[in-house]
């Protein structure tokens, strides 16, 4: 079982690029990158948002971003909008609709088909929606963790493969208020929460799956890592959210400490606040539920064929 789980598993804005590598980009001074032999690959999930301000980042530091977006016209507008302000061509659209499993799978295809390396995943996704989606799950569970859980899976070997290469998953500070009900572990496509306790739970789940992502990819130079932004103005929070002393650019800044900044591998599988390290709630940090939540409750609820 547990080499079966590890084959699973196994896969704020800074001024450098990580890893000690000639094919990365390095930074020659504060805010500038210059491209050696290999550009490195980067999946951003999200059309706006921080998503969209991680990936405006990147791109100005040289990177080829692929944008993973669910909707075509306001995916196009994005990349549209990133390549202007970056100043960078290397910026892709490609169609991922976080609420079907299937789609995961058919992005994971298409990406894998196309392009020859993959240096950064950033998960990045905060819907607060209550509904349930084809699948049959609650649909912010989906959205914010369930289809990133097997997006990490599919893309794990070519992450490996591009090693060092890293993992970054967007959180939130709401998962403090997170309540798991371990009754209902076998049966996840019966959670239909409110979208606010969703959301929290979905949040707690992205820490869960960093830290065990981040045990089982010891020895692999893989890294993981979590980020919580902070309040921040964004389409996809809910109304009495969008009150935040943050804009997207700001909320983005720990998301990209943690893609790019040298030296934070041995942090792998900690969650960040303000580019620092910072110790979850208790509950994300108790590894009894570490362990049941990924093997009774995320494991089975993946269909097997979609592995």
């Amino acid at each position: 079982l547990f080499f079966n789980l590890l084959n699973l598993f196994a896969t704020h804005l800074a001024i450098k690029w990580p890893f000690q590598s000639p094919q990365r980009l390095k930074a020659s001074q504060p805010g500038m990158l210059i491209c050696t032999s290999n550009i490195p690959r980067i999946v951003v999930c999200g059309n706006s948002g921080i998503g969209k301000a991680t990936a405006v980042d990147l791109a100005r530091r040289g990177a080829r971003v692929i944008l993973a977006c669910r909707d075509k016209a306001k995916g196009e507008s994005a990349v549209y909008d990133i390549r202007r302000e970056s100043g960078n061509s290397e910026v892709i659209l490609m169609i991922l609709d976080l609420a079907s499993l299937n789609s995961v799978r058919a992005f994971a295809q298409s990406f894998l088909a196309s392009e020859p390396r993959l240096d950064i995943l950033i998960n990045n996704a905060g819907v607060f929606q209550a509904g349930q989606t084809a699948d049959g799950f609650d649909l912010a569970f989906q959205v914010n963790h369930l289809s990133h859980f097997l997006l990490t899976h599919l893309l794990l070997d070519q992450l490996k493969c591009c090693a060092p290469s890293r993992i970054v998953i967007l959180s939130s500070s709401a998962h403090t208020s997170a309540k798991f009900n371990f009754g209902t572990l076998k049966k996840p496509n019966k959670w239909m929460m409110k979208g606010a306790e969703s959301y929290c739970n979905s949040k707690l789940a992205n820490i869960l799956h960093a830290r065990e992502l981040a045990k089982r990819l010891e020895g692999t130079n893989v890294t993981c890592y979590v980020v919580h932004p902070g309040e921040w103005k964004s389409r996809s929070k809910a109304p009495q959210m969008d009150c935040s002393i943050r804009n997207c650019k700001a909320g983005a800044q720990t998301s990209i400490h943690c893609a790019t900044e040298e030296g934070i591998e041995r942090l792998s599988g900690r969650d960040f606040v303000d580019c620092q390290p910072k110790v979850p709630s208790p509950l994300a940090c108790d590894d009894h539920i570490k362990s049941h939540f990924c093997d009774q409750l995320i494991l089975p609820s993946v269909p097997q064929d979609l592995l």
